[in-house]
């Protein structure tokens, strides 16, 4: 006997006339309707699906042991829920064994925090499963509101309300558009992060959308005691919402008019906010929009009001462009970098598109931070201590070629050594070839400082010299002072050791 099929049927958000045409039919034909709901007995998915139940039909009611109260289960909520998924899949299992088509209800999209989806993991393996999308709460939100979630190449994010306040506000802070979903108890937290993000005043609340009992408000104006679960609130698309409130255009700004923003870029050090100078920390805290990689711009604390534009590594012209728009349009701008700006950094980026002459009324100014190097140096001793040179290994904006001339210079001149991006997955034979161009140059037993993460969880810092340091060992996130040949090393009383180089040559 051929055993039935799954399916997990979203229902949409609440309004019987959007389940689609599949769903709806789905539902009729099925032999089993099953539907979660909690200790009292209810389930909101049944009440949507009820226009197409025909008689005759088996139900499964899986109701929850637990919602959000506390549970004696030795395993504690987790323990408890995880038990009654495993006992709710073998009922429906029963069912599909004995040949029955099993319909599993679900609320908005069965793949969108929805329920039916640990159904799915426990028996799709063993059996035919398919799964019906549905309209989710966040696309009923926006059409109630009259107002486009997203608009071009805007950037929606969507957000459980149970992250912690400080994550959420982070996540607003760094979009364009947003909905945040699961509200309810969180709504409180859900405030605090729309308001230290800067949101608040941008954000609607939507509860029970297309219901009957649907209810809309400006965010700010809820009252917290009134708010069920199944409500969301979202932050619409921005460009939208400038252009219903009627506000003009900008204006070309005419030749060699200062506007009233600037871009600062800013050096946030190596590591964590005591590398961080107060100088910096307060055009941090002064800045409208905070621009940058995604890995520092997280490195700087939420202010409200502050918006914050994360992007990849590889991306620092376009980076400093959109700092220059907004600073243009009259923001107040920090392009973020680590350690120094000016040192292989964000500083050349931004000003090199500031040449451009449309940019030419706009101020840049540049912060200094700890470089890598002084952090590196700072953790073995002094091996700067006299004259030094740094230098990058990458090759992506320069040619090997250049590298290898600068490297025999400062061999020959006997300098010490700084190398920033020694080696990455693609280039794995830069640093081999370095320490034979030095070795042109040094003893064999020159010290070589290799430091990884300085100031960071994974720091390490260890000292080997020039002809045995493996390159292998060495990654992206590691630093290398190699020392000149008056590089001295000193072993501690507690076997710990120290490098410097003299400042005078005898």
């Amino acid at each position: 006997m051929s055993t039935g099929v799954l399916y997990g049927v979203g229902l949409g958000p609440g309004d019987p006339e959007l389940l689609t045409v599949r769903a709806a039919r789905l539902v009729g034909e099925a032999d089993v309707i099953a539907y979660h709901c909690a200790r009292h007995g209810r389930s909101i998915a049944r009440s949507v699906a009820e226009p197409y139940l025909r008689e005759g039909q088996l139900e499964e009611r899986l109701m929850y042991p637990v919602t959000t109260e506390a549970t004696n289960h030795p395993g504690g909520y987790e323990g408890a829920i995880r038990e009654f998924y495993e006992l709710s899949a073998k009922r429906l299992a029963e069912h599909l064994d004995a040949g029955r088509d099993v319909v599993v209800l679900c609320e908005g999209d069965p793949f969108f925090y929805g329920s039916y989806m640990y159904m799915h993991e426990r028996l799709a393996d063993r059996y035919e499963a398919h799964v019906v999308p549905g309209v989710t709460s966040v696309s009923a939100a926006a059409a109630e509101l009259g107002r486009p979630l997203v608009q071009r190449d805007e950037v929606l994010t969507l957000l459980p309300g149970t992250l912690p306040a400080p994550e959420l506000a982070r996540r607003l802070a760094d979009t364009e558009a947003a909905a945040v979903l699961k509200l309810g108890r969180t709504f409180g937290a859900v405030r605090d992060a729309l308001a230290e993000s800067g949101r608040l005043d941008e954000a609607f609340y939507v509860e029970r959308a297309t219901w009957q009992a649907q209810r809309v408000e400006p965010f700010a104006d809820v009252d917290p005691e009134s708010v069920p679960y199944f409500s969301v609130a979202v932050v619409p698309s921005p460009a939208y919402a400038s252009r219903r409130s009627g506000e003009p255009e900008a204006e070309p700004r005419p030749a060699g008019e200062t506007p009233g923003g600037e871009v600062v870029v800013v050096g946030l050090g190596p590591a964590g906010p005591e590398w961080l100078t107060p100088e910096a920390e307060r055009a941090l805290v002064e800045a409208e929009h905070v621009v940058g990689y995604g890995p520092y711009v997280a490195k700087v604390p939420q202010r409200a009001g502050q918006r914050r534009h994360a992007s990849g590594n590889r991306v620092e012209a376009e980076r400093a462009v959109e700092a220059l728009e907004l600073a243009a349009a009259g923001a107040r701008v920090a392009v973020v970098s680590s350690g120094d700006p000016g040192v292989f950094a964000m500083a050349s980026a931004v000003l090199e598109q500031a040449e451009r002459p449309e940019w030419a009324g706009v101020s840049v100014r540049v912060l200094p931070g700890v470089t890598a190097a002084q952090a590196a140096a700072s953790r073995v001793g002094a091996p700067l201590g006299h004259d030094y040179c740094v230098l990058s290994l990458s090759d992506r904006l320069k040619p090997w070629e250049v590298i290898e001339r600068r490297l025999d210079a400062a061999g020959a001149a006997d300098l010490a050594v700084a190398i920033y991006n020694p080696a990455s997955r693609s280039r794995t034979t830069q640093l081999g070839l370095a320490r034979d161009v030095l070795l042109r140059h040094r003893a064999s037993e020159t010290p070589v400082v290799i430091a990884r993460d300085v100031g960071g969880a994974e720091e390490s810092v260890r000292v080997e010299t020039l002809a045995e340091f493996d390159p292998a060992t060495v990654d992206m996130r590691c630093l290398l002072l190699i020392g000149s040949s008056r590089t001295r090393v000193r072993e501690q009383p507690d076997g710990s050791r120290l490098v410097w180089t003299p400042r005078r040559y005898d």
